[in-house]
């Protein structure tokens, strides 16, 4: 990619806090990445942990909503991440290297697809500095009425917010006081085609609506990097993840 082209990504993602590629990947490109999707659907999860796959209906596996770590359980998706114009994209925004930690899978089920609360990624990763992105790939075509993602411009200049508990599955907090008439006015909602790419800093307010369609899916792929300047605090994390555990465990 031109120096150039990632300098202009640079300046629209430090002012706004992400930035939208559109046709980052190729028609073919997508098609070969939903056949990969559904080939590690049905080969991979049977050797998954549970704590790594989540359907919106646990009685119903064509409603399989998140999938996480890919990357772990197959060598294509480590390829998608590592070494891949994902990567670059990333080591251009945060300035410096960067360092894979996740690819994961989203879908929003016909009818049952749930909103995904605001929050900030930052809350979970824990990280001093908060030098990390999220990336978000649509698979197909989405709009406001299947649940595409806004972000709130400008919001991770603004620090981290308040977080609260929620009984949304695989988001596990929301922003407790989101709806500010500054919120509302700097929101940007981004329907997206196969194959563009969304990507945003962890500090970015994002949310996403419910599919309230009765015939279609939203499915997406999500990779995060983290900055090697990025430093986790490991206590609280694994204190976080053990009472995430247990929460789990009495669902």
């Amino acid at each position: 990619m031109e120096q150039k082209y990632l300098q202009s990504l640079r300046y629209s993602f430090d002012k706004d806090g992400y930035v939208y590629i559109p046709g980052f990947l190729s028609p073919e490109e997508v098609q070969a990445l939903n056949e990969h999707v559904q080939r590690f659907i049905k080969e991979r999860i049977p050797v998954m942990s549970t704590g790594q796959y989540f359907y919106e209906d646990k009685n119903d596996v064509t409603t399989l909503k998140q999938m996480q770590d890919l990357e772990k359980y197959d060598p294509y998706f480590k390829t998608l991440a590592v070494d891949s114009k994902f990567e670059t994209i990333a080591k251009a925004l945060l300035d410096e290297d960067v360092i894979c930690k996740t690819v994961e899978y989203f879908n929003k089920p016909p009818k049952i697809g749930k909103p995904t609360p605001p929050h900030q990624d930052g809350y979970y990763f824990m990280l001093d500095p908060q030098q990390a992105v999220t990336m978000w790939l649509a698979l197909e075509k989405v709009q406001e009425e299947n649940g595409c993602v806004k972000y709130v411009k400008g919001s991770h200049l603004k620090g981290m917010r308040t977080h609260g508990r929620t009984s949304t599955l695989g988001f596990s907090q929301q922003i407790v006081d989101f709806g500010t008439a500054e919120d509302i006015k700097d929101e940007v909602a981004f329907p997206a085609n196969p194959g563009d790419l969304l990507v945003h800093h962890s500090l970015t307010i994002h949310r996403a609506g419910p599919n309230t369609t009765a015939d279609r899916t939203r499915k997406a792929i999500g990779l995060i990097y983290w900055g090697v300047s990025a430093k986790e605090d490991k206590a609280a994390k694994e204190k976080y993840m053990e009472q995430l555990a247990k929460e789990r465990e009495k669902a």
